[in-house]
Order: structure tokens, then sequence, then C-alpha cells
């Protein structure tokens, strides 16, 4: 805690959120950066939720380790949320970011190649009552509905936007992709892309991004038209898609049996599987999208209900690249096959004329690293999308805030120098602790055992126990000591 501290001082963290985020008149006795922080290292130090925060208030090693006399109470964290309003939420976001753009100038030059943005929603789930904002989606669950703009590189959280949870994935997507981008821009990342699924393919803002030189790739709903392309191509343009193999850093073992697939043999489950993938490529022009007629009833059903008929194109005449996925499925009973089950296609539409299409496909795959990453780790070790409070704009100040935790786990492994002698191992071990999951990196840097002494003007941490981890903590502390150079 005593190097969060330190790190955040050096960013200037408090005083960035004192002047961009103002909601409390006076400051007395905490500020505002006061409020934020304390719900912020309450889930750093093992806390998971507002309730926790007394044991943070009980706990005098913790207040001296912090160099604080005292923190506030769960209530008065719980009613600092409810103060916000989208503006003061929105001036926080800018407020991380400002802090965000520090970070990743101190990084190589290497680092601003490419900025890679992805956008998604998620449900939060309440059985709360008399939560404002709340609703029911298709899947009959109540609760919020936020939207999540993140860096890929980093595993960062840009922006979000709480949402009820009746709202679909892509409002008001657009408008927080263009705050990402304009983030990015001010760090000065040379390229940037933007990912997303075929909830995100907003046509009247495809040719925008293209003419300030963004590259998106985004999936495209199988309308119609695209699977009567897809089938006009001629054999010869298509290839056999050869799905990427995963870097083993390890010695390579014998794989363990499928034993999910023997018990759907033996006991005669109907089963599908994939065959074969071809990937093919044409262009096509940006359409509007409408709900498919009921009278196409072969192209719902080969595109598995989710058609859509064409209209003339009105928010984008340009012509983009559209790549195909063309997978061959076979349907078996046990072990024999019974039958070769009807081709289904993906589409992916992109701005990208440089890549190969199996690249492309590859982009669009990485995507996924997004829900398995920055989504799941806010959601259940973070405990950031949870909705603690009673209103749509209180709920949403504390995910804002809660997410402070992983940036600041995420600025630690950015910071943490890689050069010298030791300069390839060193990258690793940074590599290391930017993928790792949050509760990892609580156990292995922070819950280490340590006697906190608190003398004259100084704090004097005495480490009792070592770990794998303890040289890249004393390493932190040498970075962190020193002035941030960016």
């Amino acid at each position: 805690m005593g190097l969060i501290c330190e790190l955040a001082r050096q960013f200037g963290l408090a005083e960035t959120i004192n002047r961009r985020a103002p909601v409390m008149k006076l400051h007395a006795p905490y500020s505002d950066a006061d409020h934020v922080q304390n719900i912020a290292f309450n889930l750093l130090a093992g806390g998971r939720c507002l309730d926790h925060i007394e044991l943070r208030r009980q706990d005098e090693a913790y207040l001296n380790g912090i160099g604080v006399e005292r923190i506030p109470d769960p209530t008065t964290a719980g009613d600092y949320c409810r103060r916000f309003t989208p503006t003061t939420i929105n001036a926080l976001m800018d407020a991380f970011n400002e802090i965000r753009v520090k970070a990743w100038k101190a990084q190589p030059a290497d680092f601003l190649d490419k900025a890679v943005i992805e956008a998604d929603g998620v449900m939060v789930e309440t059985y709360g009552q008399r939560k404002q904002g709340m609703d029911i989606n298709y899947k009959k669950q109540w609760g919020y509905h936020p939207l999540i703009a993140s860096l890929a590189n980093t595993a960062e959280p840009l922006f979000i936007a709480n949402r009820p949870g009746n709202r679909p994935s892509h409002e008001g997507a657009a408008e927080y992709i263009d705050r990402a981008i304009a983030v990015c821009r001010k760090a000065g990342f040379r390229e940037i892309v933007v990912r997303g699924d075929t909830d995100f393919t907003q046509t009247q803002h495809l040719v925008r991004w293209d003419r300030e030189d963004v590259v998106f790739v985004f999936g495209i709903d199988a309308m119609q038209n695209l699977y009567g392309k897809a089938e006009e191509m001629d054999d010869s343009e298509w290839t056999i898609l050869h799905r990427r193999a995963r870097e083993n850093k390890t010695n390579r073992r014998r794989k363990k049996p499928q034993y999910k697939e023997r018990i759907v043999q033996q006991r005669g489950y109907s089963n599908i599987t994939l065959e074969r993938e071809w990937v093919g490529e044409f262009n096509r022009e940006a359409v509007t999208r409408l709900p498919a007629a009921s009278n196409m009833p072969e192209a719902r059903n080969r595109c598995g209900g989710s058609c859509y008929t064409l209209e003339k194109p009105v928010n984008c005449k340009q012509e983009y690249r559209v790549v195909v996925v063309w997978k061959e499925l076979g349907v078996s009973e046990g072990q024999p096959l019974l039958f070769k089950e009807e081709s289904r296609c993906f589409f992916y539409i992109t701005n990208n004329r440089d890549d190969s299409a199996e690249e492309i496909v590859q982009q669009a795959r990485d995507r996924c690293n997004q829900e398995n990453t920055v989504i799941q780790q806010l959601k259940s070790d973070v405990r950031a999308l949870t909705a603690p409070l009673d209103t749509l704009a209180g709920n949403w100040a504390y995910m804002v805030i809660a997410s402070l935790a992983w940036s600041l786990k995420v600025w630690c492994a950015l910071m943490l120098p890689a050069k010298g002698r030791w300069r390839k191992n060193r990258l690793h071990e940074k590599e290391r602790l930017l993928k790792m999951e949050f509760s990892t990196f609580r156990n292995a840097l922070m819950r280490i055992p340590a006697q906190i002494i608190r003398t004259g003007r100084r704090v004097v941490y005495r480490i009792l126990a070592v770990n794998d981890w303890s040289p890249i903590l004393f390493r932190m502390h040498e970075a962190f000591c020193r002035p941030i150079r960016c």
C-alpha cells in the first residue's frame, strides 16, 4: 500500500481528481481525492464491498501504512457516490485518463506504435427492489447494463457508462469510442484500431473513422445479400483458415484425453463438430439493417434467425472490405457421422487493406480477450461492476471509482523498469505483472507480512517474509521513489 500511495503521489492523482472532478463544496475534513482513493484502496487491501471499509478504519497498521489518521466510513463513502452527476462522472474518468496518458508516455517508443480500443456491454444483475434506473433484459434479468471501452494493449478501462438493464449494447458506444480515440491521440499513438462485435457496427460512423485514419474491425450481421455474395464466390477465392497455435513457453506435454467428447460419444448424443474453416473476402458497401422479413424462411434458417434485408445505402456509401469465414459443420450421433450440416458464415467488415484475410479474422477473434480479462476481472476479482447503491448515477460513480483499483495495478506494471543487463527477464516479469489477475496481484504483492513503524517524519515497512515477487517489490520501490519522466 505504501508503494501504491507513492505511485499515486508521483502521478499527482489527488491533485488531478480535486482539480478536474470537484464534487464536495468544502473539504472538511476530506477532499474528493480522499473519498475516491478510500474506495479504491479498500479493494486493493482485500475488501470486496463498501462495508469492508470499516475493517480498514479499525486497522491501525493500514492507517499508518498509507500515512493518515482516519478515513471515511462506509456510509460516508456511499453518500459521496450518490452526489455524482453524469457530468462529474465523466470529468472523473477524464481525470483518470490524464494520469493514464502520463503512464503511457513513460513507456518505450514502440509502446505507442498501435492502440487497440475495444467496446462491449456487460449485464450487472441485482436482486434489489428499490434501485433507481434498473430494468429487465431479454433474459429476464433485472439490473444494469454498463458499457465498457477499454485499451486492449494494457487491459485498462478507459470509459464506463452505466445504463438500465434493457438498453442495447451499442447505445452510446460511438461517443465513448470517439473519446477513447482522443485519449490515445493525446498520448501519441501512431495507429489506432477499433474492434467490436456485430452490435457495434454502426454504419453512420464508419466513414468518419476512416477519414480520421482509424482502422476498424467489426463483426457484421449475416445478411441475406452477404450470404448470396459468399455463395457466388469462385472456389479459387477460398483458402483454408488455419487457427493460430497457442504460444507455449514451457516444455510440451502430452495432451489429456477429451473426457467431455468421450461421454458424448458413449451416450449417443447428437453433436455438432467443426470440420473445416474457409476464409474469403469481397468489397461491399455498408448498409443499414432492417429486421428480416417473414417471406424469407430459407435465408433466416441459414443465418440462424438473425438475417437482415438489404435497403438502399443511406448512412454510408463507402466500399469496405468484408472478410468471410465459412464453417463446414458435421452432425454426429455417437461416433458415426450422420450428415453434413449446412455451412454457416461469419462476416467481418474492416477498412484494413494491408493485412491478409486470416490476420483480420484473428484480430476479430482477439476481441474475446476483453471479456476474459477486463470485464471478468472488474466483475469478479475487483468487484467494480456491482450495484451497491440505490441510484443509477451513484452505481455508475462506484463502478468508475472502483475500477481505479485495477488501473493502479496496471500502472504498477507499466512503471516497473525493464532496463540493464537483465532486460529480457525483466520484460518478461513486466508482462506477467501486467496480465496478472487482480486476486493474484493482491496475494503476491499486497498480502505480505510486514511490521509498519511510524517514527518521526517517515513510515518504515519492515518486511517479515519474502516470496518469488519480493525482488520486484523492491524494484518498484526504487522506481516509484524517483520522479516520473514522461
